[in-house]
């Protein structure tokens, strides 16, 4: 069993500076695999959770383009949208939960705002730092205790405040980042890494060890994991947590924001009015 990589945010450097992060085949080979008998219960509600923020946008969207790797999820939900990579000048883009297999994050934000036509929608969804905390710190402690080493097997993931400043970064207007908690539950830590790899999210780090895991890591891994995630039922819990990514390609009848300034009220003045309507 491979062990499971979740996700990586890019710092300032940029894709020819650094050497490669990931192994696209090995992801490619990843995600094939996962399709054979998928577990994609976290892409299914992150795609019902799109589908409802589009839904609450008051406006149609006829040029749609979706970037992920599960097309089939959104045949029924988005049937005449093009899976793409990038697009020519869609008016609506969800990303879900693709941007954290992007070598250079930004760099792919940029190129779905330059897609995108003026007043056109991103939604961008991706792992956040919370993800399978447990589980990481217990794969950590255990290959350390048991080779007295740490191989590539995690890379940092975002925060949610460091992901809203992408958008803006990325030149996209009106940026909002949230983030929503999906914890599940398994019988052993074993059942959770075995649907890591139906999901396509097993470690494809460039540099990761060329060979397997020793059983004594994952099974030291797995006890740890157990002690610090129990529940009462006697499975183990995981937290997922979803980062999603909102902004606008910038236009010019797009609301802005009031100039520093230019209130016609003070803020001591909008607090007094306030408390004598309370008194009142």
């Amino acid at each position: 069993m491979l062990d499971p990589y979740l996700g990586h945010m890019s710092q300032t450097q940029t894709t020819a500076q650094r050497p490669a992060l990931f192994d696209r085949r090995a992801l490619a080979r990843h995600r094939a695999r996962a399709a054979r008998d998928p577990a994609l219960f976290l892409q299914e509600a992150v795609a019902d959770d799109i589908e409802d923020r589009i839904a609450e946008v008051n406006r149609s969207f006829n040029d749609v383009s979706v970037v992920t790797p599960w097309p089939d999820l959104w045949a029924a939900r988005l049937p005449r949208a093009r899976i793409v990579a990038d697009a020519e000048t869609p008016d609506l883009v969800p990303a879900p939960l693709a941007l954290h297999w992007a070598e250079d994050p930004i760099g792919q934000l940029i190129q779905c705002a330059r897609a995108l036509r003026p007043d056109g929608l991103l939604i961008a969804t991706l792992f956040g730092g919370e993800t399978l905390a447990d589980l990481r710190a217990a794969l950590t402690a255990a290959e350390t205790a048991v080779t007295g080493g740490l191989s590539p097997r995690v890379a940092p993931m975002g925060e949610i405040r460091d992901l809203g400043a992408l958008l803006q970064r990325a030149g996209l207007a009106l940026p909002v980042a949230d983030g929503t908690p999906y914890d599940v539950s398994y019988e052993t830590p074993f059942h959770l890494m075995r649907d890591l790899r139906a999901m396509g999210e097993s470690n494809a780090m460039a540099h990761r060890l060329r060979r397997p895991t020793r059983r004594a890591v994952l099974a030291e891994a797995a006890r740890l994991h157990a002690e610090t995630s129990a529940r009462p039922d006697g499975r183990v819990g995981a937290r997922f947590e979803v980062i999603t990514l909102t902004g606008w390609a910038p236009s010019a009848d797009q609301p802005q924001p009031l100039r520093p300034g230019s209130a016609t009220r003070s803020l001591e003045e909008a607090l007094r009015r306030a408390r004598d309507d309370s008194a009142d």
